[in-house]
């Protein structure tokens, strides 16, 4: 399953993201952890030190070999410079796959080792002096985006990404990507802003999109997301001191979480698997194509001198097995 964590910033999505990868990693599933916001809090959130966390590669600097390698032997695209963010598979393009080894995880995916289990992280990279001015933060998550067009994940695999904070991610195609998102909020008006701007902007696209209520610490604060969010809402995190002494620098494992929590870690895990069998292949590869003729349209047939639609594969879809899919590997 493709899963995104989002909500306003300091709702606690990363740390809730984090938990999460966590939970999955313990009970032994193969996941590949995605830094998608690029404050990069997800590194220390999983146990890395900022040095660590700061040596991470970045998916953005490797773009160009990115390109290369998932272009394959697709003869709709000619070369790597051809492609953009949204540039969708086609027969012949290379396909990924959640456990596997392929040369964009050797360059660019980080194993971290948990007290119960471990995973694999990918970042999209910090914002360097060079950027600054002239970049902005979809040129660092377009890495992202073209990774997960060109992903095949079966069940009780996972990619857990963790988004920037608000309603940035759409300004892309990026938040149609996954099979369910979960919204980190706060009981608080701020915090129901955001799911309101981000349910809006979803609805038309059939994102699946489940509330997660995060520091509930009261009954009234419960009361308040239920009449806000309705049916919206899965679950509420509740005060937590394993959090506190996470946030303090410290690495307390998960089987110390509060059982309370934990079990809200086994309803997103329950409402994750859910969403598997709801996944449509072909309308998930028509949402690519759709965003990949807009973004051709408006910037990038002028940057890149041709007519970006002649990449789309009309016969191809991204289905669930390597069969469907038609990749070179």
């Amino acid at each position: 399953m493709k899963i995104a964590f989002v909500g306003k910033g300091g709702s606690g999505k990363t740390t809730l993201s984090a938990l999460f990868i966590r939970h999955l990693a313990a009970a032994g599933r193969p996941v590949l952890a995605v830094d998608a916001d690029i404050n990069q809090h997800l590194g220390p959130a999983l146990g890395l030190t900022d040095d660590q966390s700061a040596a991470l590669p970045s998916l953005g600097a490797h773009l160009p070999g990115i390109k290369e390698y998932l272009r394959g032997g697709n003869p709709l695209i000619r070369s790597a410079e051809e492609m953009i963010k949204t540039t969708p598979p086609g027969r012949g393009s290379r396909l990924l796959r959640i456990v596997e080894k392929n040369p964009v995880y050797a360059a660019c995916a980080r194993p971290i080792a948990l007290d119960e289990g471990s995973v694999r992280l990918l970042a999209t990279g910090a914002f360097t002096e060079e950027d600054l001015g002239v970049a902005c933060y979809h040129s660092k998550v377009g890495a992202v985006e073209l990774l997960l067009n060109h992903l095949v994940d079966g069940r009780d695999e996972y990619v857990v990404t963790d988004m920037t904070a608000g309603s940035d991610s759409f300004a892309s195609g990026l938040f149609t990507r996954f099979d369910l998102t979960f919204l980190v909020a706060e009981p608080t008006r701020k915090g129901i802003s955001v799911y309101r701007q981000y349910r809006d902007y979803a609805q038309d696209f059939g994102v699946r999109l489940r509330v997660v209520g995060n520091k509930v610490q009261s009954q009234d604060d419960l009361d308040f997301l239920r009449r806000e969010v309705g049916e919206d809402l899965l679950t509420a995190f509740g005060h937590s001191d394993w959090v506190r002494r996470l946030e303090q620098g410290a690495q307390p494992p998960l089987r110390a979480l509060e059982a309370a929590n934990r079990a809200v870690l086994d309803e997103l895990r329950t409402a994750a698997d859910a969403a598997y069998d709801l996944r449509d292949p072909r309308r998930y590869t028509e949402q690519a194509v759709h965003f990949h003729l807009r973004n051709a349209e408006s910037w990038a047939n002028a940057k890149v001198g041709i007519d970006l639609a002649t990449q789309v594969d009309p016969d191809f879809v991204l289905g669930d097995e390597p069969a469907a899919a038609g990749a070179a590997v």
